[in-house]
C-alpha cells in the first residue's frame, strides 16, 4: 500500500482537489463531520489548506439517532470542535429507523438518504456551495469489492465520484452546489497518523465493527484477507479500478448522446430505436444505447433484461412498460393492461384466510414437533412469531433470508432468479409479522425463526390451492 507521510498529506490532498477541479477560491464549504477519524482528518487538513485554497468553512452534523447516548455524544464532540476553531455549525437530527419502516429501507441506506437530503437542503438554501464529505480510498475499495460481487458493470464499477452533484452524475458546471470528496485519494491509516501527529481526538462509532452490515465484513474480513494472501495493494488496484471505469463512462456516455440521435426511431422522445442501425453497432454500444433509451422512460434496466431486449421478439420490463419490434423498429410502450392492485388479509393462528388474488387460500397451523408428512424446514417457532399474521402480496424493498443462505436478500431479487414477471410476480404471496416476512411462498424458511428444540410449540403457514 501506498503510504503518505504526515508532512506531505496536506499537499497531497491539495494535489487531488485541483487535479478534480473540486474548489475554487470564494467556495463556501460545509465539513460534513461525524465525529469520526476520517471526518475529523477531512475538517483538520481544509483548515490547514483554506488559506491556500481561499475557501470559507463551516461543519455539517447529521444525528442519526440509532445509537442513544453515542450518537448525541458524538454530535456534543462535532459541535465543541466547531466552536475550538470558530466555525458555524449547522446540525439536524432525523428518525431513521421510521423512514426506514416507511420507505421498506435497510437502516444504512435509510440513514444515507436522510444524511444526504439534509446535505442538499443546504445547499439549495445558499448557506454554502460545496459540502465535502470524507470518502477515503478505502472506502473506494470498499464499494468497487461490493459492487463486483453483487453484479456491476463499468457505470458501477466507477464506485464514488470526487464530486456528485445534485443528479447524482459528476457535475460539469464549476458553479453548481456540490458534494465533493476531497479524500478519495487518501488511505484511511494515513489520515489516523496524521490526527495523532496533531493530537487531535476522534470518535469510535461501535456500528463500525458490527459485521452484521456486508460493508464491515468487506472491511474487517475479506479485504484484509486479500491483502494478506493475493494483493498487499489491493485497496489502491481496487481504487485505480474505479478511476479506469470512469474514464469509460465518460468516453461512452459522450458516445451514446451522440449516436441516440442517429437510431432513433419515429416514436418521439426515445420511444423506439430502428433496428438496422441498432444491429450495426458494436454490441457493448448496442446495451449501452438501449439503456440509455429505457432510461429516458424512467426504467432502469439490468443486464439480464437488457440482453432479453436485444435477442427477443417482445419482453414485459419494470413498471408496466414491454418492448416489442416490427421489421424495422424496437418499440417500447407502456401495457395496457392495469397493474393487479395490492392485497393484505389477517391470518388467524391457527386459522385460516381465503386470498380471491392468488386464487388460494392461506392456513396457519400449530403441529407437534415429531408430527409425520410435514417437510422440518417449512416449521416456524410459534414463540417467537407470538403477534399477528398478516398475507399480502411482496412490496418494493420487502427483504427475506431464505435457510441455507448467507445474508437476507430482496424478494424482487429472489423472483427475477425465477424468471417470474407481470401480474403472477406481482401478485407472489408472503406473510408478514412483527419480525418482518416469515414466509415465501416457494422458499424455505429463515433459520433463525425455527424452533430450537423439540419442546417449542410449532407454527406451520401452507398455501392450500383448491379451497375448503
Amino acid at each position: 500500500m501506498y503510504h503518505v507521510s504526515v508532512q506531505t498529506l496536506p499537499q497531497t490532498v491539495l494535489a487531488y482537489i485541483a487535479k478534480h477541479a473540486l474548489l475554487n477560491p470564494g467556495d463556501r464549504v460545509g465539513v460534513a463531520v461525524s465525529g469520526g477519524a476520517d471526518s475529523v482528518a477531512l475538517l483538520r487538513l481544509l483548515l490547514e489548506l483554506r488559506g491556500e485554497l481561499g475557501i470559507v468553512l463551516s461543519v455539517v452534523h447529521f444525528n442519526h439517532k440509532l445509537r442513544g447516548a453515542e450518537s448525541d455524544e458524538d454530535e456534543r464532540f462535532v459541535a465543541a470542535l466547531a466552536r475550538l476553531h470558530k466555525l458555524e455549525l449547522f446540525c439536524e437530527f432525523g428518525d431513521v429507523s421510521g423512514y426506514a419502516a416507511a420507505k421498506r429501507k435497510s437502516l444504512e441506506t435509510a440513514a444515507r438518504e436522510l444524511r444526504y437530503q439534509y446535505f442538499r437542503r443546504l445547499l439549495l438554501s445558499g448557506r454554502m456551495s460545496r459540502i465535502a464529505t470524507a470518502h477515503t480510498l478505502d472506502d473506494q475499495a470498499e464499494t468497487v469489492l461490493l459492487r463486483i460481487v453483487r453484479g456491476a458493470g463499468s457505470r458501477g464499477l466507477a464506485g464514488i465520484y470526487p464530486k456528485l452533484a445534485k443528479n447524482s452524475q459528476e457535475s460539469k458546471a464549476e458553479s453548481q452546489p456540490t458534494i465533493i470528496r476531497p479524500l478519495l485519494g487518501t488511505i484511511r491509516a494515513d489520515l489516523e497518523t496524521y490526527l495523532t501527529a496533531l493530537c487531535q481526538l476522534w470518535r469510535e462509532d461501535s456500528s463500525n465493527r458490527d459485521l452484521r452490515h456486508a460493508r464491515n465484513r468487506i472491511r474487517h474480513g475479506i479485504l484484509p484477507r486479500l491483502a494478506r494472501h493475493l494483493n498487499p495493494a489491493v485497496r489502491l488496484t481496487l481504487a485505480e479500478t474505479a478511476e479506469i471505469a470512469r474514464a469509460e463512462e465518460e468516453y461512452w456516455e459522450k458516445e451514446v448522446q451522440r449516436m441516440l440521435p442517429l437510431i432513433r426511431g419515429s416514436q418521439p422522445r426515445q420511444a423506439s430505436l430502428k433496428l438496422k442501425a441498432l444491429a450495426e453497432l458494436p454490441l457493448a454500444l448496442q446495451r449501452r444505447v438501449v439503456r440509455a433509451a429505457t432510461e429516458s422512460l424512467g426504467l432502469r434496466l439490468e443486464f439480464g433484461q437488457v440482453e432479453e431486449i436485444l435477442a427477443a421478439k417482445s419482453v414485459v420490463l419494470p413498471d408496466g412498460w414491454a418492448a416489442s419490434r416490427n421489421k424495422a423498429e424496437l418499440w417500447f410502450e407502456r401495457q395496457k393492461t392495469a397493474t393487479p392492485p395490492d392485497y393484505e388479509y389477517c391470518l388467524p393462528v391457527p386459522g385460516r384466510v381465503e386470498v380471491p388474488e392468488t386464487g388460494s387460500c392461506f392456513e396457519a397451523r400449530l403441529v407437534s414437533a415429531n408430527a409425520e408428512g410435514y417437510n422440518p424446514e417449512d416449521f416456524l417457532d410459534r414463540a417467537v412469531l407470538n403477534g399477528e399474521l398478516r398475507v399480502r402480496n411482496w412490496r418494493p424493498g420487502d427483504r427475506f433470508w431464505p435457510a441455507h443462505t448467507k445474508a437476507p436478500k430482496k424478494i424482487k431479487e429472489l423472483l427475477q432468479e425465477r424468471h417470474l414477471t407481470g401480474a403472477e410476480r406481482k401478485l407472489w404471496p408472503v406473510v408478514v409479522s412483527e419480525h418482518g416476512i416469515v414466509w415465501v411462498r416457494g422458499f424455505c424458511s429463515p433459520g433463525h425463526l425455527r424452533p430450537k428444540d423439540e419442546g417449542r410449540q410449532i407454527l406451520l403457514i401452507q398455501e392450500l390451492k383448491h379451497k375448503s
